[in-house]
């Protein structure tokens, strides 16, 4: 009987917490579905109320990182000189939480397909993956990756190997 009981006590224990922290990770998840939102009806003063006062953009590319205050008025440059129109088509997200480690925390990843179509008429379709570090109730940092040659090309760029650049 004495086995029963703690089987039942682990059990509704068990459900317990998986129950919040199930409620929790739906929270990110519609944190991120509306900071995404807010890119796609570029709504700034959105954008900058999801992100936390010390969020840190990373990527896409190696280096490349971006502050709050810089991330927003990146975006309203962008839409005031390149992008007439954003819209992530068949979004997908998922929670997970690191335990330990250097990313330890309540990550949000976003897949989605992004078309952009620029203010030249142009467009381009990408495929990125972003994930989110979601604490308190606001994005602290992003990791960003796309393939920016590939945008290129459909935009009409050629690369082209410089010869003269000495990269030893």
């Amino acid at each position: 009987m004495n086995k029963i009981i703690f089987l039942a006590v682990m059990i509704t224990s068990m459900l317990a917490c998986t129950s919040t922290n199930e409620k929790k990770q739906n929270e990110n998840i519609d944190l991120v579905k509306s900071y995404v939102q807010a890119v796609e009806n570029l709504d700034f003063d959105s954008m900058s109320s999801f992100l936390d006062d010390n969020y840190l953009g990373i990527g896409p590319s190696y280096g490349d990182s971006i502050g709050k205050s810089d991330a927003v008025e990146n975006w309203k440059w962008s839409v005031a000189n390149l992008y007439e129109k954003i819209k992530y088509e068949r979004s997908r997200f998922a929670a997970v939480t690191i335990a330990d480690g250097d990313n330890k925390g309540d990550w949000v990843a976003n897949w989605a397909e992004l078309k952009i179509d620029y203010k030249d008429g142009g467009s381009a379709i990408i495929l990125a993956n972003t994930n989110y570090l979601i604490e308190n109730g606001k994005i602290v940092r992003s990791l960003t990756f796309y393939n920016e040659a590939d945008v290129l090309r459909q935009l009409g760029y050629i690369i082209i190997l410089d010869e003269n650049n000495d990269t030893e």
